[in-house]
């Protein structure tokens, strides 16, 4: 997958009230081809009180949602980009932004 942990991404598709939001990965379904973002997609659960919640009652939380409806966010260059793979001179294999205003940067995993 070319969208990992703790990349910054830009939705750019999908519900109304989160197409344009910008946000953090936090957590990634391959299996799936689905990615839970910080802050997009929230939804209502309704839960009864336990020991980890003695009050229970509406949590909200984010949603997993579809990768495509996401785009890798630069905020060196404050641009969507898609992400392409290469090798370095000294065989490593490194994500890099396919946008011109990019300059071919490399994405520096986390």
């Amino acid at each position: 997958m070319k969208i990992r942990k703790n990349d910054t991404v830009k939705v750019i598709a999908g519900s109304y009230k989160d197409k344009g939001k910008v946000g953090k990965v936090l957590k990634v379904f391959p299996e799936s081809d689905r990615i839970i973002v910080e802050g997009v997609n929230i939804i209502k659960r309704h839960t009864r009180p336990s020991q980890k919640n003695p009050q229970g009652g509406i949590v909200e939380k984010e949603a997993p949602i579809h990768i495509s409806n996401v785009m890798y966010f630069s905020t060196k260059f404050n641009v969507t980009t898609r992400v392409g793979f290469k090798r370095l001179e000294d065989g490593t294999k490194v994500r890099y932004c396919k946008n011109p205003e990019c300059q071919g940067e490399v994405i520096v995993d986390n």
